[in-house]
């Protein structure tokens, strides 16, 4: 299933202005649950510390989750990297529009390299760790980059199926198939080793994307993307679509949100340094 030119198409119509933009952000944090879940834990962060805090968002794609920080927090100090040229053009400009152009500030690097010595408090990683192949000296990098005291929130594809379940549905550091994911994703057990190896502590799993969860996915994300890959025609469908759809893929969601999960096709992770 071809994502990528999906999501360029997509990119090209809300680029066209900040209020469109800003629109493409609300449609992605209400459409994907890996959101829900993200912008739960980033509350709860800010809730600790209300203070400056210095943030890295590694494999910051499009840009939604900086502009969620940036409305979280208004003394955050937030550095996205991606890999992508085209993509840091789009957020540095969008941002500079915005007037926050002086506190995000996003920047291409190589995560395997990208160290930046006890600088942030808070390290932000959705959805990229699946397209690295070196995982453990990444996590090594970001400990280093990160301040005593720090947090790590990491979001990926768990094993249990979460490389196909969530190649169709991501936004952020992904390259449309399936192969360009370098491992099947992972689970608790195997992502805690490798932190601890890095040198982090106090590391907390839970699955997401369990039954409800995953229902979700394929009523909001799988099957208007197998539609508009059959025929672009689709585009003007979508809107009644989810008019019928959303509702449930709403309350399948919030459940998901809510519930711990044995398992489920993600996981989410966060971390101490």
């Amino acid at each position: 299933m071809q994502y990528d030119p999906i999501k360029r198409s997509l990119g090209s119509v809300f680029n066209q202005a900040p209020i469109l933009r800003k629109l493409f952000y609300r449609l992605l944090d209400l459409l994907l649950l890996r959101s829900w879940h993200i912008r739960r834990e980033l509350k709860r962060k800010a809730k600790q510390s209300n203070e400056e805090l210095n943030v890295l968002d590694a494999g910051s794609g499009f840009g939604q989750y900086d502009y969620f920080m940036s409305t979280l927090g208004k003394k955050w100090q937030i550095t996205g990297v991606d890999v992508k040229d085209e993509q840091i053009a789009d957020c540095n400009q969008f941002f500079s529009k915005i007037g926050r152009g002086d506190r995000v500030k996003f920047q291409k690097g190589d995560l395997t390299k990208y160290i930046k010595e006890n600088e942030y408090d808070l390290v932000l990683s959705v959805d990229v760790m699946e397209h690295i192949l070196e995982d453990e000296l990444v996590f090594k990098n970001f400990h280093a980059s990160m301040k005593e005291g720090g947090t790590l929130l990491i979001s990926t594809p768990s094993d249990m199926g979460g490389s196909d379940a969530h190649h169709h549905h991501e936004e952020d550091e992904v390259h449309g198939f399936i192969d360009e994911h370098v491992r099947d994703g992972y689970n608790a057990e195997d992502i805690k080793e490798k932190l601890t190896r890095a040198g982090f502590s106090s590391i907390k799993t839970n699955y997401t994307y369990g039954k409800p969860g995953n229902l979700s996915w394929r009523l909001s994300m799988k099957y208007p993307i197998l539609m508009l890959n059959a025929s672009k025609l689709f585009f003007i469908l979508l809107p009644f679509y989810y008019l019928i759809t959303y509702p449930f893929a709403f309350l399948l969601n919030c459940l998901d949100v809510n519930q711990k999960h044995e398992k489920g096709t993600g996981i989410m992770v966060v971390a101490q340094k």
